[in-house]
Parts: C-alpha cells; structure tokens; sequence
C-alpha cells in the first residue's frame, strides 16, 4: 500500500471558473480603493482631540465630496480621512440622515477622482458583489460576496432609541470593523451600496446606490439634512400566495416584521404579520416602495395604507411624524 498522500486534481473548468472570478475581485479593487477613504471624527476634549467616530467614505464628486454612513459621523463636525496612497484631508460635515444612515462629508483638500456610481435597482439576488473599506487605516480591505436579499429593513439601536433603516441591501461579503462607509460595487466596478456594519459585526448590508438615495444626497448637499416622514414598522418582501394574488390583483407586498412601540405605526393599529400591500393607493412590494413616499410632504398628513390580517383586507390611516435622532 503506498504511503504517498493523494491529491485531488482539479478539473481545468473549475480552475478557470476560480480565476476568471479571482481577476473579477482583483480589478474591481484596483479600480475601487483609491476612491475609498479611512475617516476618524474627532471632538476636542479637555485632553485635546477625542476619537468620537470611524469608518469609511467613498469619494462621489470632483471637488471632495465623500459618503459614509450617519452612524460613523455620529453629529460630529469635523475630522480627518485618509486614502489609499497615504494622502490625507481634514474633512468637515455636510449633513447625515438616520433613517437611510448615509452623510456627506467634505474633504477641506483636493483628493482622488470620483468613484463611479451606479444604480442598485438593476442588482439581482445571487449577483456577485464586491465590499471595499478602509478599517483603521488598512487601506483596500475587500471582501466578495453575492447579493442575498434586496429590499431588506432592519431596526436599530441608537442609545436608548429604536429606528428603522430602510430599503437595504444583504450580502454575504463580510464587513470588517471599519468597513462601515465604504463602497459596495458590482463586478464592472460601480458603486450601488455603501455598507453599514450597524446591525452586527459581519452581518452584510448596504444602503442602496438608487434614484431614492440620489434624492437624499442630493438634499444632504442642499441643506445639510432631509426632512423625512416616519411610520416605525420594519418590514420584508414577500410574495403572495394564489389565493392573495387573484383576490388583491398584486403579486408581492411587504410583510411586517416588528411595529416599533409609540410609533405612528403603532398608533394607527398596524401589528406584525400584517401584510401591507398599498400605500397612499399605490403598490408597495420593497421598502424603497414605502419609503419614497414618507419624504417632507407626508409630514403630519394622512397615510392610507391597506393590508391583509389573517386573510381580510383592511384599510388603516397612519399619521406619520417627522423624522429625528430620537425615531
């Protein structure tokens, strides 16, 4: 009996399948990191600057724009990112909304081009996606992954307050410490996400790249915040089953996972399990879906919202409030 080890030899097809996947990551890192900045925002103390926040930024505009998540700049003004090639900038707050968790801030320095943004809507479950952030300085931390679920609302912990992220995206591309801030890209090296490692270490999310969180960042740059409504209910795709789709006309709707307690969701009778279908008379199947139609305008006014309970339909009239640090 031979005492060799034996070794498996490896079809050709997987061997080139492997680098043909290896040379997908390899550039879209190349492409991606010198966009990503490490960023700490700091206070002055009684003992000088105090660390207060860090994380991640990506570069969006020519003149040193940068997003990174609400929670990394934690309503500090000031502090200092750093890239890639060992560059460095003072950068001040534009503006940060809690609901999505994203914020602009401004690099006080020129800095690298612009990263290439992209448009999450066209993403797919099973997509590979590729995360690069900048952990404490440890310039291009890259993980790769699929997209594993879209659409995605998850509520946080902000001290002792609750509030809903919504619309994000799940992926299987492990976040490092640090990483949250940084730049979710697809394999042509766009960016559709900005991570968030808010709800757990190496839980994959990202804020989407799309036309609702272009309407943020666009109001982030106008005056430094979003007027937003709030409803309090976290929710998750679902898709209807035959009985449903014949009596609703709808294929999908939006499950509720949890009402946060005190919420104008609360208040209006709306409880887990509860299948939301429409909204201000419109077909809600994703968070974005609900969430784009909660900006300053439904502030205080009526929201009809239909839904199914236990297989009845019934139509419910929230009263949303205006969105702050304490939703």
């Amino acid at each position: 009996m031979s005492t060799e080890p034996e070794f498996e030899l490896q079809d050709p097809d997987d061997e080139q399948a492997v680098d043909a996947y290896s040379r997908i990551v390899i550039r879209v890192a190349a492409s991606v990191t010198p966009h990503v900045a490490a960023i700490e925002m700091t206070s002055t103390g009684r003992r000088g600057q105090i660390r207060r926040g860090s994380g991640s930024a990506v570069v969006f505009t020519g003149d040193g724009y940068m997003l990174t998540n609400a929670h990394v700049v934690a309503g500090i003004r000031s502090g200092r990112a750093v890239f890639s090639d060992g560059k460095h900038t003072e950068v001040e707050l534009v503006g940060a909304d809690p609901l999505s968790d994203l914020a602009v801030v401004r690099g006080l320095r020129p800095g690298p081009s612009p990263a290439l943004l992209g448009n999450a809507d066209t993403l797919r479950v099973g997509q590979l996606v590729i995360a690069v952030g900048n952990p404490l300085g440890l310039a291009g931390s890259v993980t790769a992954g699929v997209v594993s679920g879209l659409g995605r609302s998850i509520p946080v912990r902000a001290g002792e307050h609750r509030r809903v992220i919504e619309d994000v995206i799940q992926t299987d591309a492990a976040l490092n410490p640090g990483n949250s801030g940084g730049a979710l890209a697809d394999a042509r090296g766009r960016i559709v996400g900005i991570n968030t490692a808010v709800a757990g270490l190496g839980l994959g999310l990202a804020v989407p790249i799309n036309a609702t969180s272009q309407r943020i960042i666009a109001g982030l740059l106008r005056d430094g915040r979003v007027r937003r409504a709030y409803l309090g209910l976290v929710s998750t795709p679902i898709s209807l089953d035959a009985s449903a789709v014949v009596r609703t006309g709808q294929k999908e709707g939006l499950r509720v996972v949890e009402v946060i307690p005190n919420s104008p969701a609360e208040l209006s009778g709306l409880q887990p399990g509860d299948l939301v279908l429409r909204a201000q008379g419109r077909a809600v199947s994703s968070a974005e879906s609900l969430q784009k139609l909660l900006f300053e305008e439904a502030i205080g006014e009526p929201f009809p919202l239909t839904v199914l309970r236990e297989g009845k339909a019934l139509h419910v009239i929230a009263v949303p409030s205006e969105m702050s640090q304490q939703n």
